[in-house]
């Protein structure tokens, strides 16, 4: 066997083979980790789903019992504004949802339906999907929704206003724009219990501690 010169007496190709060499190695290991890295993020994905699914039930919180509805503007269909610092002489359930939330979905439903159903209470829906109307919209003619109002809140006012980290939550304000109680989590909203708690709407808020189901 001739053994190689130095590299200065090697070929052109042969000089290249190294580099070449490394090249590709630094290809396919960039390669392997994007494959890596969106699987891991589709399995994340898919774990927080389940997780949304499983969700507990709600609880009702009363420590904020008699706090104002923070006056905060959403944004509704054909460019409406409502401040829900206006929204008195009635009792007023304002639902913050947003549709990548799973049991905000679920929700959607017997929300639409206790909307249609009036009786002296007004059901605010406020989303807090950032893409604004390009989802809320859609999602309402996809899921039939047809009481509620897509009103949207797509810098999260509300959620600072009202100190919230999780969806969803809903809460009820007496005629006078008083906080009685807040639910955080998923509910049935179309049992017994629910009317018997929208049902407080009507006496006030009620001062106290934390109750739960």
């Amino acid at each position: 066997m001739t053994a190689l010169g130095p590299a200065a007496n090697l070929p052109p190709h042969m000089l290249l083979e190294p580099v070449l060499s490394r090249l590709l190695s630094t290809i396919a290991l960039v390669l392997g980790l994007t494959v890596a890295g969106c699987d891991t993020a589709g399995e994340r994905q898919a774990q927080e789903s389940r997780a949304a699914d499983a969700a507990t039930p709600g609880e009702v919180d009363r420590s904020r019992a008699g706090e104002m509805i923070p006056q905060v503007s959403l944004s509704g269909p054909s460019g409406r504004v409502a401040n829900l610092g206006t929204l008195t002489g009635t009792p007023v359930l304002l639902n913050l949802w947003a549709t990548w939330c799973a049991p905000c979905v679920k929700e959607m439903p017997q929300l639409d339906t206790l909307a249609g159903r009036g009786g002296g209470l007004r059901v605010i829906a406020a989303s807090q999907d950032v893409q604004g109307a390009a989802v809320v919209e859609r999602f309402f003619e996809r899921t039939g929704v047809r009481h509620l109002e897509p009103w949207l809140d797509p810098q999260n006012a509300l959620m600072e206003a009202l100190e919230i980290e999780t969806l969803p939550v809903t809460i009820l304000y007496d005629a006078d724009g008083r906080e009685v109680w807040r639910m955080t989590g998923a509910f049935d909203w179309a049992g017994d219990e629910a009317a018997e708690l929208i049902a407080e709407g009507s006496a006030g808020p009620t001062a106290g501690g934390r109750a739960t189901r």
